[in-house]
């Protein structure tokens, strides 16, 4: 759900306690979840197959969202290139490492794949990003050409200052809803920038340029840049992954909007995300930036004593999103780790939906090929457990607290207050007061797999 006004930045989702509530007419099954893991993960769609790839060439495919097949796991398992350690080997001499970070895979208007890759040392912003082809979108890839650098600038007569140029990874390209071919791209250092492509090429149109900056700067912790266009609210959405993606980094998914693709981008209190920095002279300042930007999601967990101690999610982020006009539904795709679990990550898929204020609400709990409906009160009048995040960075994990949605359209519990659902809405627009804080999301009954039942949730 979203909140009107976001005192402190504060998201709701809701899961229930037990039980099912009254009911759905679309009765959803266990889906038989099968995961991998893909670090990063970037989305393509192409011949009725979602494929996401990742850093160290992690890759997989999936007919449905919900069961996935692992391609690679590494770049020594990687078959999308012919032989990637000689084609590669002034790209890993010049970036000091031995692997790949966070790649991206578009087709492109004359039919052919153009991965755009990234190699980064990682403990500095020495990283070399460029772009390879392919007939097929599982390739053999053949690399077309490197053409940006960071830690030094051997394309441009300036020296390269990491307080305002950006580290080169962490790509994804697209299209605007002009047609006009863009790249979104940094982690950390100088912050987030917009570059626009050439399609012809798949290169950038200034080759003497990083581009337009987006949001970041002074070394703060922003990274992980996606784009997506909604056709019916008019808006670009950019989301970005703040905090450290270790599983002590407070890594969390934020999203900002813009009518223009070039922004100012501002989040739902009216923020100029340009002006989300780390102060002058700082080094990863999350003070600086914590209030920016509308919180998706981050860490999470079920109450042990249900017996579900390792139910939740650590440091979920690096995050793509897509449109499916097939099915008229938009997911997020991202990776997370989990509580008690150590580093251990995997692919999670969320549906996400569009309240009526045209800002995205993430559903709790992963796609299961659930259907959004519209509900009455009775079928959604039971017990909740909420879980509230605040914006700040750390690795605080969110535990639930009780609430029950009563009939009369009252709110009990710890936390008191009303709801009711939009009238003449087939959407099934809620409305939840809580602590004079207005929330707008929606209602939706889906499959969990922790209680291994269909669920009530917002």
């Amino acid at each position: 759900m979203r909140s009107k006004q976001l005192i402190k930045g504060m998201l709701i989702i809701s899961f229930i306690l037990a039980g099912c509530g009254n009911g759905s007419s679309h009765a959803i099954k266990d889906p038989e979840f099968e995961n991998v893991s893909v670090h990063d993960p970037s989305v393509i769609k192409t011949k009725d197959r979602f494929y996401v790839i990742g850093s160290h060439m992690a890759f997989a495919k999936s007919e449905d969202l919900i069961k996935w097949e692992q391609l690679s796991k590494n770049v020594t398992t990687t078959n999308l290139f012919d032989d990637i350690q000689k084609e590669f080997e002034d790209e890993f001499d010049y970036a000091q490492t031995d692997t790949f970070w966070a790649g991206d895979i578009q087709k492109l208007k004359d039919g052919k794949y153009y991965m755009y890759y990234c190699l980064c040392k990682g403990d500095s912003p020495l990283s070399a990003l460029g772009v390879a082809v392919a007939d097929d979108v599982e390739g053999p890839y053949k690399k077309k050409e490197t053409f940006l650098y960071s830690g030094t600038s051997p394309q441009f007569d300036k020296e390269y200052d990491a307080t305002v140029d950006p580290n080169v990874v962490d790509p994804h390209v697209f299209y605007d809803d002009e047609g006009k071919l863009w790249m979104v791209y940094g982690s950390y250092s100088g912050g987030i920038y917009l570059l626009e492509m050439d399609e012809n090429t798949g290169l950038p149109k200034d080759r003497h340029s990083y581009g337009k900056r987006l949001t970041g700067g002074n070394h703060c912790r922003i990274e992980a840049p996606y784009i997506l266009y909604n056709h019916k609210t008019g808006y670009y959405y950019l989301f970005t992954s703040f905090g450290g993606l270790d599983s002590f980094g407070g890594y969390n998914i934020r999203v900002a909007r813009s009518k223009s693709v070039e922004g100012p981008y501002e989040d739902s209190e009216g923020q100029p995300m340009v002006d989300a920095m780390g102060k002058k002279g700082s080094f990863f300042d999350d003070k600086s930036i914590e209030n920016y930007g509308v919180k998706l999601i981050g860490n999470f967990l079920y109450e042990k004593d249900d017996g579900l101690a390792n139910a939740g999610y650590v440091s979920p982020g690096h995050n793509s999103a897509y449109y499916d006009e097939k099915t008229d539904k938009y997911f997020l795709l991202f990776h997370t780790r989990f509580p008690n679990s150590g580093e251990l990550h995997e692919l999670r898929v969320h549906q996400m939906f569009f309240n009526e204020e045209g800002w995205p609400a993430v559903s709790p709990i992963r796609y299961a090929d659930e259907k959004i409906e519209n509900y009455h009160s009775k079928q959604v009048s039971t017990r909740y457990k909420m879980i509230s995040f605040s914006k700040e960075i750390n690795d605080y994990t969110e535990e639930p607290t009780i609430i029950e949605l009563k009939n009369s359209g009252k709110i009990v519990g710890i936390q008191n207050g009303s709801w009711h659902l939009a009238k003449n809405n087939e959407q099934n627009d809620s409305i939840l007061t809580i602590n004079d804080i207005e929330y707008k999301g929606r209602f939706l009954f889906i499959w969990d797999e922790n209680q291994e039942k269909q669920v009530n949730c917002c």
